[in-house]
Formats: structure tokens, C-alpha cells, sequence
């Protein structure tokens, strides 16, 4: 009897932290590190695309830089999720739903969203949240055994229904509530203190937080509070209507509150809106969303990837071509044109605007690796080495990308060079979180390189790391 009551406590106590994390902040939302391994099993999986991530990039640069953290390698990474969520998870990434990107219908509510969560990373607050949640069950635990220990009192007393069983049940229930209660209130004070430091950064760059407002408001209305109560970002960053009032005082107090985005940014913006329906929704959706009569660029641009994606290569082939004719410098149209005629088993074909693509976006290490990978899969051996080349400089800059390990251990295998093949392969794995891939494949690279050889010691490293994932 006393085995179950001392077990019940750390089962209650696991009920109440279940619920905390799915009502705290988004700062806590994930408090596991999401990586490249986290694309395996059931979890999120992570989207890359050098367009979007340079625009992201280019939008937190000067926020980054008012909070100080310019040096700190925040990056904001993309989640395969087409609800409406953003949220910092390790105190280097911000996390951002890729229906954030979409429902964002400005440059400047996304800035908003992007610098609010950067003032939860200047304020440390997911360290800070996770003190509270760890003293907050240290407490709980306590009360508890102190209510369970009087019910178990009464139990023996024969009055297990008396007067001592419910005061000990009504120990057991207070704890939870006013934990939960002391949470969420820290938790509000957060994410005002967040609100502020966002406003405050946004006023430091010239920038106006007007975006910030209007998408607060969006999520603070009592109509979306029924109609979708649980919304992650809803859930994950109540809105009180206190706080989005005083949201409103604080940011139409900046002298920038009317200042609008630079057209070059909205075109930007909405091409990469148009970029994302077409790569996420199904073709019909996106024909809705941009009708035929639609002739603006972006709209051309979603109705090319679906095009591409969906239906004929040669007509995808030709959007894409007038893509190019009327912005023959954006590296992304020629990114496309590759990558379609890559995926529609035309790789030679790819390489010329690929190689285009690479030059006009400054090396993009990402657009790398497509080159690499069409290069490998060309039938022309001559090009083996220079993928190679190209692989390497990519991986040099993007080290966390299994798919240009991948590309590169093709390369090292059509060479005949096993042992750097394997240690590619080994890399890979380790990226995915298939450990015992990984260890496998190290092995094997480590039995073919010399002792002490560079291979041989990064082999080593993989054998002997402890990695996250499956083991």
C-alpha cells in the first residue's frame, strides 16, 4: 500500500507538467533540441529552402543586432506545420511554423513575430522557465506527499472517508491548482516582458511593430479564441485582452507605427509565400489561391512549382523560363528550373542554370548541393571531382545537411575511394539519428583509413559519440 502512495505523486506531478508544457510559453514548447535527427519517427520534420532562409535571415539580422545576440548564431529554422506557431526551444533557434510564413500577409507582421520571440531569447527566458518548472515541481511533490500522507492516516484510522481523507485529498488537488496558477502568471509576465523587448528592438532598427500588434490582435480575438482555442500559438501565448491593449499603447507610441515595408521586401516576402503554397499544398489549392488570371510574379511563381510538381515538366519548364525573363538575376528561378529538371530525371539538363543559381546567390550552400547531386547523377564521370569540390565547400558551411553527405559519399563511391565513401555515408547517418548506421558505417571507414589519418580520427569521433535518436 505504501509502494502505490509513494508512486502517485510522480503520476500526478507528470499530469500536471504535461499540461504546463502545452500551456506555457512557446519558449517551452520543446524542450528536447530539435535537430536534423529530429526529421525520424514521429517528430517534426524540419524544411530547408535557401530563398526562405535567407529572407528569415535578412529580416533578424538587425533585430539580432539590437538585442546583442548578433554573434550568438541564432538561426531560425522551419517546421513542416501549416498552423500558425513560432517559438524559441534551446536559446540559439527560433522556430517557425511554415504556416507562419504563409498566414503572414506582410513582411512586417512577420518581423513582429520574429522579434518577439527574439525578446524571449534576450531575456533568457526558457533557462528561467525551466528553474520555475523544476522548483515548481519540487514544491508540488512535497505538498503532496504531505496530503497523501494524511489520507493514508486515515485510512488506518478506519475513516478513510472522515474528516482526515478529505483534507488529504484536498492537499493532493491544492498543490496542482496553485502550481498551475503560479505558472501561467510567470508565464504572462514573459510574454509582456517579451512584447516589450520586441517593440523595443523594432523601435531601435527603424522598423514598426504595427505587424506585431495586428497579429496579436488576430490571435487575441474573442471570435479565435471558439473558433480555434487550440491553436498552438494560442495556447502557447494567451492573449489577454489587458495585454494586447497595452500592446497597442506601446506600439503606436513609436514614431515608426506608420512606417511601411520597402516594396522590394513585399515582393520578396510574397514570392516566398507563393513559393511555399507551391511546394505544400495540393495543385487545385494553390490554383484557388492563384488563379490563372492572377499575373503578378508570385503568382506565376506558385503555379510554375505546382506545374512542376504536379503536372508536365515541359509546360513547368517553359513558367519557369518567364520566370527568368523577368527577373534574369534571381538565383531562385534558375534553383527551380534545376531542381525540376533534376527530379524529372533530366540531371545533365540541370547542371547549366544550377551552376547559374550558385553564382548569383553568392555560393548558397544549399543550391551547392543540388549542383552536386545533379552532377553525380549525370552520366559524364569527368564531372565525379568536381562534385566533389563542390560537396565539400557546401558541407564546410552547412554541416548539419545529411543530403549533401549523401551526395558526396555517390561521389567518393564512383571514384572507387571506399573508405572516404564510407565515412560520408556514417556522416549522413549520424545527421539522421540512425545510430547504429552510423557506428556501422564508421567502422567500416575506420578499418580502411591509416591510423591517425584525418578519416580515421573522424571515424573514431563517430564510433565513440554518445548520439540522440535510436540507438
Amino acid at each position: 500500500m505504501m509502494k502505490d502512495l509513494q508512486l502517485q505523486p510522480k503520476r500526478a506531478a507528470s499530469r500536471l507538467f504535461s499540461k504546463l508544457t502545452t500551456l506555457l510559453t512557446a519558449a517551452a514548447l520543446t524542450l528536447t533540441p530539435m535537430g536534423a535527427h529530429a526529421q525520424q519517427g514521429g517528430a517534426p520534420r524540419l524544411l530547408r529552402d535557401a530563398e526562405i532562409e535567407q529572407l528569415l535571415r535578412d529580416y533578424t539580422r538587425p533585430i539580432l543586432r539590437a538585442a546583442g545576440l548578433e554573434k550568438q548564431n541564432i538561426q531560425v529554422v522551419i517546421i513542416n506545420n501549416a498552423s500558425f506557431n513560432a517559438f524559441v526551444a534551446d536559446g540559439r533557434r527560433i522556430f517557425v511554423n511554415h504556416g507562419a510564413l504563409m498566414q503572414s500577409q506582410t513582411p512586417n507582421q512577420l518581423i513582429g513575430v520574429l522579434a518577439h520571440e527574439t525578446g524571449h531569447l534576450a531575456g533568457g527566458h526558457l533557462s528561467k522557465l525551466r528553474e520555475r518548472m523544476a522548483q515548481a515541481q519540487t514544491q508540488m511533490v512535497v505538498a503532496m506527499l504531505l496530503g497523501l500522507g494524511a489520507m493514508a492516516a486515515g485510512a488506518r484510522g478506519g475513516n478513510s472517508n472522515g474528516a482526515a481523507g478529505n483534507i488529504g485529498a484536498a492537499a493532493v488537488a491544492a498543490p496542482q491548482a496553485m502550481m498551475m496558477n503560479t505558472m501561467l502568471s510567470y508565464q504572462r509576465q514573459q510574454e509582456e516582458n517579451a512584447d516589450r523587448a520586441g517593440v523595443k528592438f523594432l523601435n531601435q532598427t527603424g522598423q514598426s511593430s504595427k505587424g506585431m500588434y495586428e497579429t496579436f490582435q488576430r490571435f487575441g480575438a474573442d471570435s479565435l479564441f471558439a473558433a480555434r482555442g487550440s491553436d498552438p500559438y494560442m495556447m502557447s501565448h494567451p492573449m489577454p485582452r489587458e495585454r494586447v491593449a497595452a500592446l497597442e499603447e506601446l506600439a503606436k507610441s513609436s514614431p515608426y507605427w506608420d512606417k511601411k515595408d520597402d516594396p522590394a521586401l513585399i515582393l520578396r516576402h510574397e514570392l516566398m509565400r507563393a513559393k511555399t503554397a507551391g511546394f505544400m499544398e495540393q495543385r487545385d489549392t494553390v490554383l484557388r489561391r492563384y488563379p490563372p488570371s492572377d499575373t503578378s510574379l508570385p503568382a506565376q511563381y506558385a503555379r510554375a512549382i505546382a506545374t512542376y510538381r504536379h503536372g508536365d515538366l515541359r509546360v513547368a519548364v517553359e513558367q519557369i523560363d518567364a520566370l527568368i525573363k523577368a527577373q534574369p538575376n534571381n538565383p531562385y528561378f534558375y534553383e527551380l528550373r534545376g531542381q525540376a529538371l533534376l527530379e524529372g530525371g533530366k540531371p545533365n539538363e540541370a547542371i547549366a542554370p544550377l551552376r547559374r543559381a550558385v553564382q548569383l546567390s553568392n555560393n548558397a550552400p544549399l543550391i551547392e548541393m543540388m549542383l552536386g547531386q545533379a552532377l553525380v547523377a549525370s552520366d559524364n564521370k569527368a564531372y565525379t571531382d568536381e562534385a566533389i569540390r563542390i560537396l565539400r565547400a557546401a558541407i564546410a558551411r552547412e554541416s548539419e545537411a545529411p543530403a549533401g553527405y549523401m551526395q558526396l559519399a555517390m561521389a567518393y563511391g564512383r571514384k572507387g575511394e571506399l573508405a572516404e565513401a564510407d565515412l560520408a555515408s556514417a556522416q549522413a547517418a549520424f545527421l539522421r539519428g540512425d545510430n547504429k548506421t552510423a557506428r556501422d558505417l564508421a567502422s567500416r571507414a575506420k578499418a580502411r583509413f591509416a591510423v591517425g589519418t584525418p578519416g580515421w580520427v573522424k571515424a573514431d569521433d563517430i564510433i565513440a559519440a554518445k548520439m540522440p535518436g535510436k540507438n
